[in-house]
This record gives C-alpha cells, sequence and structure tokens, in this order.
C-alpha cells in the first residue's frame, strides 16, 4: 500500500515538474531574442568585444549602428537554433506533463532537441570569428582581428545534448521492452 501511494506521489511530482519545465521552455523562447537585441543595443562596446572573444580594447574605432545589429544578427542564429530545440523540450515535456513517458515521440522529441542543442553549439563556435571580424573592420589595418574560441561551455553543452540523445535511446529500449512484454501476455 505504501508502494503504491509512493508510486502515485512520485508521478505526480514528475508531473508537476515537467509542467513547470514546459513553461519555463516557453518563457525563454518568449524572453531570449528580446534579450540578445537589447544586449547587442545596449551594451558597453569592451563587452562586445568580449563576447566575441577579443580584449575588451580590441575594438578602436567607433561602432556603426549597423555593427551592433549585425551583431545581434550573428548572435541570434545559434539563440534561434536553440528556440527550436526548446520547442521540442517543451512538447516532450507536456506529454510528460499528461503522463505520457514512454512513447515514440517523447523519443523523437528528445533527439530533436538534443539535435537542435548541438546545432545551436555548432553554430555559437561559429560566430565569434564572424564577429570579432565584423567588430574590428573599421580599426587600422595591424589591428583587425580574426578570434576563434571554443570554451568549456561549448563541450558541456554538447556533453549534455549526447545525453540527452542517449536518454532518449533508452526511452526507446524501454518502449521496444515494453511492447515485447506485452505482446507476451
Amino acid at each position: 500500500m505504501i508502494q503504491l501511494i509512493n508510486s502515485a506521489f512520485e508521478r505526480h511530482a514528475m508531473q508537476r515538474t515537467s509542467s513547470w519545465l514546459a513553461a519555463a521552455c516557453l518563457l525563454l523562447m518568449v524572453v531570449l531574442p528580446g534579450v540578445v537585441f537589447a544586449f547587442w543595443a545596449l551594451a558597453d562596446v569592451g563587452l562586445l568585444a568580449v563576447r566575441a572573444n577579443l580584449l575588451p580594447s580590441a575594438i578602436q574605432a567607433p561602432l556603426q549602428d549597423w555593427q551592433r545589429w549585425a551583431g545581434a544578427v550573428v548572435t541570434g542564429v545559434p539563440v534561434v537554433l536553440m528556440l527550436l530545440g526548446l520547442w521540442q523540450a517543451r512538447q516532450c515535456l507536456l506529454q510528460f506533463a499528461q503522463g505520457r513517458v514512454f512513447t515514440g515521440q517523447a523519443v523523437q522529441r528528445l533527439r530533436a532537441f538534443a539535435a537542435w542543442a548541438l546545432a545551436a553549439i555548432v553554430a555559437d563556435m561559429l560566430t565569434s570569428p564572424v564577429l570579432s571580424v565584423m567588430l574590428t573592420m573599421h580599426n587600422p589595418p595591424a589591428a583587425r582581428h580574426l578570434a576563434i574560441g571554443i570554451g568549456t561551455d561549448h563541450v558541456l553543452s554538447a556533453l549534455f545534448a549526447a545525453m540527452v540523445w542517449s536518454m532518449a535511446q533508452v526511452i526507446a529500449q524501454g518502449q521496444m521492452l515494453a511492447e515485447e512484454n506485452a505482446s507476451f501476455v
């Protein structure tokens, strides 16, 4: 009896947590694009340089408005890819909130989230060279930069995406075993 109560409580907790996480995904999907554009519109030039893996003093010429907007667009590409991943994660979490965990659709959504997250990570690694050239193009010829940066955040994010893909594989295997066992009964 206690085991049955614990199981029901855990199921309810999982559904409630999934519902909250789905709402958090939606909030991020709404807020992130505005944050990116606000950052590029308002941030100090030194902070923008650091975003491009440059020293804060690397941008010597005043930034033109088009450079800020182009920087927002370039930085927005990985954000959009991650938003697509968050949409997939949200759809999966909404299924979990309804108690549908071991489904083919959950597996597809988790795999899609992992794939979009990995695409966002790769795109983010490619933004540094583009931004560094774009932000320093009006510097004197000897002070222009091309910066490449791969950080621990990229590596850890890629590891996370791989773990989510792996969890989707585990769910798919569990689903296959459950279907196989059901056919024997």
